[in-house]
């Protein structure tokens, strides 16, 4: 098992809490076709916070579960600053958040 999955479980916990705080968790899913747009992040197809809610937490718990390599690499609090902006208090904690799952990720926290 790899070091950083505890880690990464309880930070991807923290983001899944964030989103419903701020009540862009929800119910319905997007579209299958949607959901299966092939630009990164969905950046055509859904908002940031589906693509969080419904491809990147459920990919991440699998990854998890299965023990399968984590990616070496992350950017979702760069591009999370871009959706939201630097300054947008709503969405600073969830910035943060996904910064620090940048940081676990690659080890640089």
């Amino acid at each position: 098992m790899d070091a950083r999955t505890v880690e990464i479980a309880e930070q991807l916990l923290l983001i899944e809490r964030e989103l419903r705080t701020q009540g862009w968790w929800t119910e319905l899913p997007p579209s299958d076709k949607a959901m299966a747009s092939p630009e990164p992040f969905c950046v055509d197809s859904m908002p940031l916070e589906q693509w969080l809610q419904w491809i990147f937490l459920p990919r991440m718990k699998i990854m998890l579960e299965q023990g399968a390599p984590l990616p070496a690499v992350s950017g979702i609090q760069p591009m999370a600053e871009q959706v939201y902006g630097v300054g947008n208090a709503q969405a600073r904690v969830l910035i943060k958040l996904l910064g620090e799952f940048d940081e676990i990720l690659t080890g640089t926290n």
